[in-house]
């Protein structure tokens, strides 16, 4: 029995060492958050058992826990790079026909050839339609639109696109070369009840589940959601110094379950070779 309770601690320490070896790789990606492994004994006795004879049989893994802790912001000077200081994730919407929506903390958004305003898996963002006082008038995923740069004024098409910037309530605002001005709208945010529970996919990006619930959509100031940062990027939440201790100290654990099982074998081999 000493040799599967060794074994699962073995596996246990390997596990660790994979999720901190993942944070560690990821310390320079974008929007990308921590995880850490939680462990939970295993303990087995038969109702006529008494505890205070039996022995535990091992750990094993309970989860993989997301730590949706604040990343340093970095200053880029791009007006489509955005980062979120609040709890807030940014809503993006895929191609047709599947359309799907994903929720992700890496702001590095850019233009693409159809003028709409992408991610870095090709996802657009989306805006909640505003009045003409800049308030937003629905804040629900089917009122969301996809964020696109008109190429001309609304009144005159000729008259060219000359900047557009992005406040910290996220109202996008598009200014023309005669120097009208134009609302499109303000930045979609969404926030769960459990973050802990949205399902990963890779490139910082994030899909709903039933354990994290349905996405509360808003525009940012509102709530937990935070406020946005035009011209920059949101770092990883990921402290080097704090996973190399964990580095070593997943480690040592590693060495210690195989040094139980070379002692239990060796036990063993003294046991039979008993004549």
């Amino acid at each position: 029995m000493s040799f599967y309770t060794s074994l699962s601690g073995v596996k246990g320490a390997q596990t660790d060492l994979s999720i901190i070896s993942n944070n560690l790789a990821n310390a320079g990606s974008t929007g990308f958050k921590k995880s850490r492994a939680q462990f939970s004994d295993l303990f087995a006795g038969s109702p006529t058992q008494t505890t205070k004879m039996r022995a535990g049989q091992g750990t094993r893994l309970n989860a993989v826990v997301q730590q949706f802790t604040q990343g340093t912001l970095e200053a880029t000077d791009k007006t489509l790079d955005l980062a979120v200081a609040g709890e807030g994730f940014f809503v993006t919407r895929g191609d047709p026909p599947r359309q799907a929506v994903t929720y992700t903390r890496n702001g590095a958004f850019q233009v693409n050839n159809n003028r709409q305003v992408v991610d870095t898996i090709g996802s657009t963002l989306q805006l909640l339609p505003v009045d003409a006082n800049g308030t937003v008038t629905s804040a629900t995923l089917a009122s969301a639109t996809d964020f696109v740069l008109p190429s001309g004024a609304p009144n005159d098409p000729t008259v060219p696109l000359v900047n557009v910037s992005i406040g910290i309530d996220g109202l996008v605002t598009a200014t023309y070369a005669d120097g009208s001005d134009q609302m499109l709208g303000k930045v979609a945010m969404a926030s769960f009840t459990a973050q802990e529970g949205l399902r990963p996919i890779g490139d910082s990006h994030w899909q709903s589940t039933g354990e994290s619930g349905l996405p509360a959509i808003d525009a940012p100031t509102n709530g937990p959601l935070g406020t946005i940062r035009s011209g920059a990027l949101e770092r990883a939440n990921v402290d080097v110094t704090e996973e190399l201790v964990a580095l070593i100290s997943a480690q040592r654990n590693f060495q210690a379950n195989a040094k139980a099982i070379e002692t239990a074998s060796n036990m063993t081999q003294a046991i039979v070779a008993i004549r």
